[in-house]
């Protein structure tokens, strides 16, 4: 599961809203892009961000910070908030955000998400905020009639990749998951469903991950300290590569790993002596295998194949954590190992004194 943390954006300072209400806004965080960089160090690779303003006005308002955020983090990031034609999409897209949320054209305007998801792609997320069961619009401001399944099902229709559902009842209230909607919406499309809304504790991702959802978007459980961000981002990743419910969550999850090279180094550890033991080479299917068998896969430049480390020797290892380095381009895995490392028969494959220094 992907967790996208969320910055609200109102006159420029980051806000929460209680239930969409925006004479509820709360004044959470000063500068956006100091949050956002925070979010970053917690391991974030996601961001959420909404432009209230501009959902009212129907045009881009808060558009200079979001750009800021662009230019002084790594993330990707996806917005949403006034975005009512191709031109708007375009502008955002060509500044370097990753994905855009179309959510009232969705309710008045179809033919123009259409077009959108027939150019973009994976580029467009549609957004369906509903609130007893009915789909809101125009930053919630207007209510309409229209079945928010209803609408899923043409939204999945059109080909839209992502679908961002939030019950606008749980929305800033830390009451958890509308699980019993986003159970029925995600059994009833094809589309992949973010959860937002009321997402505010560890056992909450667990229960969304549980229903086989691809993400979820959490805002003022990390504001407010209910949600340790880092732990539920180490946890949604772990969880999904050991027991994966989405294709394309798994992929989206190891994407930041091979978006420099199609191998990645591991350097593999004794958890309990601390002493290196080898280092080999993994790509996207070694590193999944390994995460969903808790075994070493590698994967072999002289062979071009995958090898399962002790498949013949017996000499296995079990890993007991992986950690990536600050770039994302090098994996530390500690394991347990059953036998030596090395094909010599060492421990380990580091045993050539070349000098002291």
């Amino acid at each position: 599961m992907i967790i996208l943390p969320a910055i609200d954006l109102k006159d420029g300072q980051c806000v929460r809203l209680f239930q969409g209400d925006y004479a509820t806004a709360e004044v959470v965080a000063n500068d956006p892009v100091q949050t956002a960089k925070a979010f970053e160090r917690q391991g974030a690779r996601w961001l959420h961000m909404v432009d209230l303003d501009g959902a009212k006005s129907r045009r881009p308002c808060n558009h200079e910070v979001i750009f800021d955020v662009r230019k002084n983090t790594d993330m990707q990031i996806e917005i949403g908030g006034g975005i009512r034609d191709m031109d708007t999409v375009e502008f955002y897209l060509d500044g370097g955000i990753d994905r855009v949320i179309l959510g009232s054209a969705a309710l008045h305007d179809p033919d123009f998400v259409q077009r959108a998801i027939d150019k973009h792609g994976k580029k467009i997320a549609v957004g369906i905020d509903a609130l007893g069961g009915k789909v809101a619009a125009d930053g919630w401001l207007d209510k309409s009639e229209v079945d928010y399944l209803e609408l899923a099902k043409k939204i999945d229709r059109m080909g839209a990749s992502y679908i961002i559902f939030t019950d606008i009842s749980k929305d800033g209230t830390l009451n958890g998951p509308n699980l019993a909607m986003l159970d029925k919406i995600n059994n009833s499309v094809k589309t992949n469903i973010i959860a937002s809304g009321g997402v505010s504790t560890i056992m909450d991702i667990i229960s969304l991950h549980d229903l086989g959802l691809y993400g979820a978007i959490v805002g003022k459980s990390v504001y407010s300290k209910t949600m340790d961000l880092s732990s539920a981002i180490v946890l949604a990743q772990r969880i999904t590569l050991k027991h994966p419910k989405n294709r394309t969550e798994v992929e989206d999850n190891l994407d930041r790993y091979f978006t420099k090279s199609e191998l990645i180094p591991a350097i593999i550890q004794d958890v309990d002596t601390k002493q290196v033991l080898m280092m080999a080479y993994m790509n996207r299917e070694s590193f999944e295998k390994s995460m969903k068998t808790g075994q070493t896969w590698f994967y072999s430049r002289s062979r071009n194949q995958l090898w399962h480390k002790g498949e013949t020797s017996g000499n296995t290892q079990q890993i007991i954590s992986v950690t990536a380095d600050c770039d994302d381009d090098t994996l530390l895995i500690q394991v347990k190992p059953k036998g030596p490392a090395c094909h010599t028969g060492k421990t380990s494959c580091f045993f050539k004194e070349i000098g002291l220094f």
